[in-house]
């Protein structure tokens, strides 16, 4: 979904979040994807730590090619 972000917004100034919103709510592809976004305005905390623990529990399912980018994150089993 990404390249068809990146080739919709292509040569178009990003120059708001509005901008950036709309632009990525207006990309499709000819198979007929079409892609939602809207603007998350809730306030996060800085500098939350995550514990090796925390982490470690985590459901990763990663993916042979590049696992470090390539992952899913699945709900913890039972």
């Amino acid at each position: 979904m990404f390249c068809f972000i990146s080739k919709n917004w292509r040569g178009k100034p990003l120059i708001s979040v509005e901008a950036v919103v709309n632009l990525i709510s207006s990309a499709t592809t000819s198979k007929g994807l079409k892609i939602t976004c809207i603007e998350d305005k809730k306030h996060y905390e800085l500098g939350t730590v995550v514990t090796d623990e925390e982490f470690a529990a985590i459901n990763i399912a990663r993916e042979d090619f590049h696992g470090n980018w390539n992952y899913a994150i699945l709900p913890l089993k039972e």
